[in-house]
């Protein structure tokens, strides 16, 4: 079977270098000045970049061979999005690239916002709710052995949440608070005894929501933050890894990370589409209307 597959995604790769050939040349002839700029390359370089990329659908992907390199995902899952609760699991990517779940970090319940979990905004006790890095680890205690940038908080530490400020959704040293909702990342209390920030809003867009982070509970819903027992914090802090690009994903009953969808091994022809699907993708636009519908 995966023979079969593989023959056909070659003979696929073969019809998009003639149609990219095509392409090229065709674009020369047809102007000295084309309005959209050719494939940078010839079309054999272009074939072979999408090949290398290529993922058959239904089987794991092997390191480096994925789009997004994460090797750490934290999995925040509950049954509606209205839910104040959750259950807390991580996962690493072992040597072939597959998911597998942490010993000794879930699954674990976790607390939710007020207002359960969706889009972040200011002001609304709302988890945001997607994938996220997880970047900065702080908290009132010393640095229980994380890998992750970490800082011992003292009352000189803020997180800014005035949405006129400069540094708008970022850590601040000083003593006076930035304005606004900006929280104590000290007088905050136990809760903030160990967190790492969930970094949802990169781009600090006002109204969209500071400081959310993932921390110790005190058993009741968050502000928009996901919270969980404090043994659990503190393995998740030693368990972290930048160097593996951790990420937090909260959705509505959501499964374990997955490399691929799995195909369906019918003989209507559902796994060629999937690879037919994939190839389209990953083409540029002026050529991914070449590739055939499998419908």
């Amino acid at each position: 079977m995966l023979k079969l597959l593989m023959r056909c995604m070659w003979q696929v790769g073969l019809l998009v270098m003639a149609s990219a050939v095509a392409l090229v040349v065709g674009t020369g002839q047809a102007s000295a000045a084309p309005t959209t700029p050719a494939p940078s390359g010839d079309a054999t370089s272009l074939l072979n970049g999408i090949l290398k990329n290529f993922q058959i659908p239904g089987m794991p992907s092997k390191p480096g061979e994925a789009a997004d390199e994460t090797g750490q995902m934290i999995v925040v899952t509950a049954p509606v999005a209205s839910s104040q609760t959750a259950t807390l699991t991580a996962f690493e990517k072992d040597a072939q690239g597959a998911w597998k779940p942490v010993p000794g970090i879930g699954p674990v319940k976790a607390f939710l916002g007020e207002k359960g979990m969706g889009k972040a905004q200011d002001n609304v006790y709302r988890t945001p709710q997607g994938t996220f890095p997880l970047d900065q680890a702080f908290g009132r205690e010393t640095n229980p052995g994380t890998k992750m940038p970490y800082f011992q908080s003292t009352k000189q530490d803020w997180w800014d949440a005035n949405p006129k400020s400069p540094t708008y959704n970022q850590h601040v040293k000083q003593d006076k608070s930035p304005g606004g909702d900006s929280e104590n990342l000290y007088d905050s209390g136990p809760v903030y005894d160990y967190a790492v920030n969930i970094n949802h809003n990169p781009n600090r867009t006002p109204g969209d929501a500071s400081a959310m982070f993932l921390h110790v509970t005190d058993g009741k819903p968050t502000w928009g933050c996901v919270a969980t027992d404090r043994e659990a914090m503190v393995n998740i802090l030693k368990w972290l890894d930048p160097a593996k690009k951790p990420k937090i994903t909260i959705g509505v009953n959501v499964d374990a990370p997955d490399q691929a969808p799995k195909a369906e091994a019918s003989p209507n022809g559902d796994v060629l589409g999937g690879l037919l699907g994939n190839l389209a993708a990953m083409l540029p636009g002026s050529l991914s209307t070449l590739i055939p519908s499998s419908s």
